[in-house]
């Protein structure tokens, strides 16, 4: 009985042994694992666009295509993100800033700009009469001419006739005065003188070669013929510009504008000539807005007897505000913005204890001082690199991340997808581009009703055609159009099916990119102001662009992006 309970008791304790080391240390493998596969899910992208980052599940806002969890790499880094040693940040001297508000302008905005020809003092020079470029007599483009000088010599099959007619009606003269002055008003339109026809009525003889003169003094910016070339009345022969003044050409951001008028004195710098100062008024301010850079011309003009400017220097300026800007500001300083020449860039650290580094595109408004103002891109309170912003970009492009060298990720691109389509596939689906360019007209007239049922034939076409292939990229791409043609075919209501459009093109363009036997040219066309002022995209056949997303309201706003073939 007593070894009984001697076993019993040996069993119990083993038992209560094994869940203290085996048993808990499971339950804590089982929790960190759900701790680790929380934290790796807790931020989705999209397979087309990894730029996007959001902390919950849903549609990309460029594509609309499924969210799904992001992968963080073996430094548990999102896919936009790198990360330096602490040797690499000492040795670079990178340093960061944190974001704050600023007091707004200190009295004076900064504008950049470049020197441009005085287009009010441009000329052509223009043919005359029919011939041939026998002789140049100027060769190259900035060479002075001046106003009645010899520029080229042109033999006329049609003023040799003209010049024989002269002739006869001269020895006709005393008995037929009305026809002599007839035929000699003729070269009036030719701009051939007095003094050069008295002396073919005199001398009887004919001139095979017409000098060609200049009708101004100037510059030549650009000759438009060569010897031998054949010319025609009217046609341009020379273009001629008087740079005794230039205008300095600037680009006011939209937030700038206000301070601006015309009149104002800007106080302006020449780079290229060791910051020469100089100063003018604004003559022109530009009253159509640049959609895609946000900026207006503000037009000086310059006094250039010296002629020291020159057409393509850059300038800068200031100008004083006499009510500057009272309100808080967002500012950066300058030395943490890279130009792209489209973008304005910076590195924001993610990690306030960790050198983690995401380029972050962001909107500048004015300059003061060292600093910019930040109209978007980022908040208060965010650390960004101010010091070896390049070298932070260079460890950004050597890692495959997102940089200023390799372009980074627009918001607006479009979704890349590669596969192989079936020749049958491509020639179904090219047959059924017919019905969504008729859909794609009928947000361009507006006609809602229309576009209903366009998108549900389109639908109903797309359903019956076999890929032929069982890449997945592809069937996601094709659920997608069918989810948005049949959101389209059940509203009439404009706004409505222009948004899911948006999404449906992008997938349809995504198909079409990787078609390899197109019929006929395509033309990818973007307006910039369409969702949102973040962009869209649609498919044309013609080149001319014919807006779905406004319709007449602007029924031309957008440009050919792309040329498919």
């Amino acid at each position: 009985m007593k070894k009984i309970l001697v076993y019993i008791g040996i069993l119990v304790i083993g038992l209560i042994l094994g869940y203290l080391f085996f048993g808990s240390d499971s339950g804590g493998k089982t929790g960190d694992h759900d701790h680790e596969t929380s934290e790796a899910e807790s931020m989705w992208t999209c397979s087309m666009h990894p730029q996007i980052m959001q902390p919950e599940p849903g549609d990309c806002p460029i594509c609309g295509m499924d969210l799904i969890p992001a992968e963080n790499s073996s430094e548990g880094l999102a896919a936009n993100q790198f990360s330096l040693t602490d040797n690499a940040m000492k040795l670079a001297n990178i340093q960061t800033t944190i974001v704050g508000k600023g007091s707004g302008m200190e009295g004076k905005i900064s504008l950049s700009g470049k020197i441009e020809i005085n287009e009010d003092k441009k000329a052509v020079m223009p043919a005359h009469f029919n011939g041939r470029i026998e002789k140049l007599y100027v060769k190259t483009v900035g060479e002075m001419v001046k106003r009645g000088q010899i520029v080229a010599s042109v033999y006329s099959p049609e003023l040799v006739a003209a010049q024989q007619e002269l002739i006869t009606a001269a020895k006709l003269k005393n008995s037929q005065p009305q026809l002599y002055n007839a035929v000699r008003k003729k070269f009036n339109n030719w701009m051939i003188s007095d003094a050069m026809l008295d002396e073919i009525v005199q001398t009887g003889n004919v001139r095979t070669n017409w000098p060609v003169h200049s009708n101004v003094t100037g510059t030549i910016t650009e000759i438009m013929v060569e010897e031998g070339s054949h010319i025609q009345d009217a046609m341009p022969i020379l273009k001629v510009s008087n740079l005794g003044t230039v205008w300095a050409v600037f680009d006011a951001y939209e937030s700038q504008i206000s301070n601006l008028e015309e009149g104002q004195t800007l106080d302006i710098r020449v780079n290229a000539l060791q910051n020469k100062k100089l100063s003018g008024k604004i003559s022109y301010i530009d009253p159509i807005l640049d959609t895609d850079s946000r900026t207006v011309e503000v037009r000086v003009i310059l006094n250039n007897d010296s002629n020291k400017l020159k057409p393509g220097m850059f300038v800068e300026a200031e100008v004083d505000v006499e009510q500057a800007v009272k309100t808080e500001t967002l500012e950066v300083p300058k030395t943490a913005v890279m130009w792209t020449g489209e973008r304005s860039l910076v590195y924001v650290k993610t990690s306030s204890t960790e050198p983690v580094f995401e380029m972050r595109e962001v909107v500048l408004g004015n300059s003061s001082g060292e600093t910019y103002q930040v109209l978007s891109g980022l908040e208060s309170g965010t650390e960004i690199v101010t010091n070896g912003t390049f070298t932070v970009d260079a460890a950004a492009q050597l890692q495959g991340k997102n940089s200023m060298m390799n372009g980074g990720s627009k918001a607006n691109s479009l979704p890349e997808m590669k596969t192989e389509l079936s020749a049958k596939f491509e020639s179904q689906f090219e047959e059924s581009l017919d019905t969504y360019f008729e859909l794609k007209n009928a947000l361009v007239a507006s006609d809602g009703s229309k576009a209903a049922f366009l998108a549900s034939e389109l639908k109903a076409e797309l359903e019956n055609i076999e890929s032929g292939t069982s890449d997945k990229m592809l069937d996601a791409h094709s659920e997608k159009i069918l989810e948005m043609l049949t959101a389209i075919s059940k509203s009439t209501d404009l706004v409505y099916q222009r948004d899911h459009f948006r999404i449906l093109s992008a997938q349809i363009i995504g198909i079409t990119r990787n078609m390899t036997n197109i019929k006929n040219e395509l033309y990818v066309q973007h307006c910039p102001m369409a969702n949102s002022n973040q962009g869209a995209d649609w498919l044309s056949r013609e080149n001319v662009v014919r807006n779905p997303y406004y319709g007449d309201a602007m029924l031309s706003c957008g440009e050919v992006t792309e040329i498919l073939k």
